[in-house]
């Protein structure tokens, strides 16, 4: 991941663009994806990340956030609920 803030800002807007709950999960750690200082405390190239999404608008912001998240090299899966 080169250049992390890119990542974060590019993250937490896409998340935001939603009203769906995104929640990133990372070993332990559970973070509002809309929260850029979560973020960048928890973001790391090589972990893999689970996302947590529910609400009105849950499947869009899904291929949303999957997207981003490929776009900038992070391994992510979408957590069925």
């Amino acid at each position: 991941m080169s250049n992390t803030n890119a990542t974060v800002v590019d993250i937490s807007q896409t998340a935001s663009q939603f009203s769906s709950s995104i929640v990133l999960q990372a070993e332990n750690k559970y973070i509002d994806v809309k929260s850029i200082l979560g973020l960048f405390t928890t973001l790391v190239s090589h972990q893999s990340y689970e996302l947590h999404v529910h609400g009105p608008d849950a499947e869009e912001a899904k291929k949303a956030m999957i997207d981003v998240f490929t776009k900038h090299g992070l391994n992510v899966t979408v957590v069925a609920e």
